[in-house]
């Protein structure tokens, strides 16, 4: 079975993190996207090939959905032009049409799918890749002070420093330290060359290659790009005290993000000064900076 990968339909909802990349160069588990999901359709026996090459049995699948693989079978064995939705009628996948207007039959599916169309969505995806860790692999230093739990992977030459406590699913690149002290959880991914520092917090979120976060800091369901430092004492809100879902300004739109808990979502370069608090689903733009104890309660682009 044959499967080609297409661009992204909307990237730039995804800034400011498709703001210096594209979208398929986004990094979902430390790896990324393209390369991710091109993995997992080679280990289901696909045959990845140009969209140039596509036939009428090719799998067509923007890059930008997270697709349970026996729903792809399911498409893969139908025998018409066939259109692959999910139940709230997001197009997945596509075989026999150039477009999925011109499909004969559609299967929609109830199967763990969705599409990545937000910043938001990334956590999620990411959260999934984590989800399918089944062992622990710790390739640098742990000290024999730091309480380890749950799958983990350690990247060569990274250190986990003493009293430092991860309950995985965690994955760190290479060349990082954590901790003194340091807490990490969830459903986190942390890139190489990183730095998180004494009693600093790290939950549910993605960190990019390259970037520093501080001594005491919080971060909870953020995704960070690379080379961002976050002051000492920075901390972002995760959830709204009403309990209900964030809402999220997209292209001057409110936006319901459908998470009870959302971070801030950082570009590549953002430095944050000291005691920096970030209201809830805040976005801050490339390569912008806060002022020492400054609330942010609007994006910065």
């Amino acid at each position: 079975m044959q499967a080609t990968l297409l661009p992204p339909r909307n990237p730039a909802l995804c800034a400011p993190i498709t703001s210096n990349r594209d979208l398929g160069a986004c990094l979902i588990a430390n790896i990324p996207m393209k390369e991710l999901l091109s993995a997992d359709l080679r280990q289901a026996g696909m045959q990845i090939v140009d969209p140039i090459d596509a036939g009428e049995h090719t799998l067509r699948i923007p890059i930008d959905n997270w697709i349970d693989m026996a729903a792809l079978m399911l498409l893969g064995s139908n025998q018409i032009s066939t259109c692959l939705v999910d139940t709230q009628g997001n197009i997945l996948a596509w075989k026999g049409a150039e477009s999925p207007e011109n499909c004969a039959d559609r299967i929609v599916t109830d199967a763990n799918c969705f599409p990545v169309l937000y910043p938001w969505d990334l956590l999620r995806m990411n959260e999934e890749a984590l989800s399918l860790m089944d062992e622990t692999s710790l390739l640098g230093d742990v000290s024999p002070l730091a309480s380890l739990s749950g799958y983990i992977r350690l990247g060569n030459g990274s250190r986990i420093l003493p009293g430092t406590v991860i309950e995985g699913p965690v994955l760190i690149g290479a060349n990082s330290q954590i901790g003194p002290n340091a807490y990490i959880r969830g459903a986190t991914s942390i890139g190489a060359n990183c730095y998180v520092g004494n009693g600093a917090e790290v939950k549910n979120s993605i960190i990019y290659n390259n970037s520093y976060i501080s001594r005491q800091c919080y971060v909870g369901d953020s995704v960070i790009g690379t080379h961002v430092t976050l002051g000492a004492g920075t901390c972002t809100e995760n959830h709204r005290s009403d309990g209900r879902h964030h809402v999220s300004i997209i292209n001057g739109i409110p936006v319901d993000t459908g998470r009870l808990k959302l971070g801030a979502i950082l570009g590549d370069g953002v430095r944050t000064g000291v005691n920096t608090s970030l209201a809830a689903g805040v976005k801050i733009g490339v390569a912008r900076t806060t002022s020492p104890g400054s609330y942010v309660a609007k994006d910065i682009l």
